[in-house]
This record gives structure tokens, sequence and C-alpha cells, in this order.
């Protein structure tokens, strides 16, 4: 019975796999998207702005990459 039920599950997973098999290529270009919208709305930023946020220029595609892929 716990074959049945193993075999099952992972039938059930596949499945779910198969059903979107770009899911993993459209959250990719989502986290791409994420990261040049960041990079822009900071890069249009003024020096003073950035400061006021605790940025500097230098460190703007370190912060995108962050926002859109986490921590590295």
């Amino acid at each position: 019975m716990s074959d049945a039920t193993f075999s099952a599950i992972g039938a059930r997973g596949n499945s779910d796999r198969s059903a979107n098999p770009f899911r993993g290529v459209m959250q990719w270009l989502g986290r791409i998207g994420r990261y040049r919208q960041t990079l822009n709305a900071l890069a249009e930023l003024d020096d003073r702005a950035l400061h006021d946020l605790g940025l500097q220029r230098s460190s703007i595609k370190s912060v995108a990459y962050q926002a859109a892929y986490g921590r590295r």
C-alpha cells in the first residue's frame, strides 16, 4: 500500500511540473524585469535622493541585483 501511495504522489508531482514547462523561464524573465526596473528607477535619482536612501551611485547595481535575486 505504501508503494501505491508513493507512486500516486510522485505521479502528481511530475504532472504539476509538466503542466507548465516554462515556469522556470517565466520566473527568470520576471527577475530580469525586476532587476532592470529597479536599476532604472535608482539610476534616475540624483545623488541627494540616493544619499537620503542611504545609497551611493556605485552601489546601484548591487542593490538592484539584491532586489531581484536576493542576497549574493
